[in-house]
């Protein structure tokens, strides 16, 4: 098994490519024409990852973007050859006239990001079933325990995390949204949310995460890769080891 990097290693990399770290990921668009043009590009990033496409890329394809995402997917998370292939692949861009780019200060509608679901729990592995199943959700690898995370094993919906509760807390949301960004994106994320009518409610962990919340109290939080290093190992749903402040 390949040795996984951290997470300051693996931004420092790939990040001058184009490529954002998310949540144990890389992740980059690349924006183009045409559903045509789209599907040239994935070609040419297949074609550029070779025998490990399958096991380490991941495209979405849309008339205005390709998505380009890598992962160790045996181990779900960042190794060298992610990175290896992070650089071959923004050649293989580029050699078609086009680039890499996390989409983050362009004017773009959102940066590249990742959106999780923490949901609140007095007894983690009394309800994670029930969520396992009703979603139609799976174990990610290494990562089968009675309190881990849940992912999507097609990967088009958010990660499911439990966050341990100490008590009843009846009269606050107990499912609360997760949205991962760009660590050069976080500032003008909360900024808009704010203005919007947002309050911060805690950066007490900040740039891990920031808490926020609406008018009536609703709480999410704008969360990147920074200050986790040397704190707990890398996962794609990284925020369930890390406990957001209670409001």
């Amino acid at each position: 098994m390949a040795e996984a990097l951290s997470r300051q290693g693996v931004s420092d990399a790939v990040g001058g490519l184009g490529w954002r770290y998310l949540l144990g990921t890389l992740r980059t668009s690349v924006l183009v024409g045409s559903l045509a043009r789209a599907a040239e590009v994935a070609a040419r990033a297949v074609a550029a990852c070779g025998a490990d496409a399958d096991r380490h890329l991941r495209v979405d394809l849309r008339p205005d973007r390709v998505v380009l995402t890598l992962q160790s997917l045996d181990q779900a998370a960042l190794t060298a050859r992610d990175i290896e292939l992070a650089r071959l692949l923004s050649a293989a861009v580029g050699e078609a006239g086009l680039r890499t780019e996390p989409e983050v200060g362009t004017g773009a509608a959102r940066s590249v990001q990742f959106l999780e679901i923490g949901i609140d729990a007095l007894d983690i592995a009394a309800i994670r079933p029930f969520w396992k199943a009703v979603l139609g959700y799976d174990d990610e690898p290494g990562a089968d325990g009675p309190e881990d995370p849940l992912v999507d094993p097609v990967g088009q919906g958010p990660a499911v995390w439990f966050q341990q509760m100490d008590r009843p807390r009846p009269q606050r949301n107990r499912i609360h949204f997760d949205v991962s960004v760009p660590h050069d994106e976080a500032p003008g994320r909360i900024e808009a949310a704010l203005a919007a009518g947002g309050r911060l409610l805690s950066a007490a962990r900040a740039p891990s995460f920031w808490v926020l919340a609406d008018s009536e109290g609703n709480e999410a939080c704008v969360t990147t890769w920074q200050g986790r290093d040397g704190a707990q190992p890398q996962a794609s749903a990284e925020n369930g080891a890390a406990p957001w402040p209670a409001s």
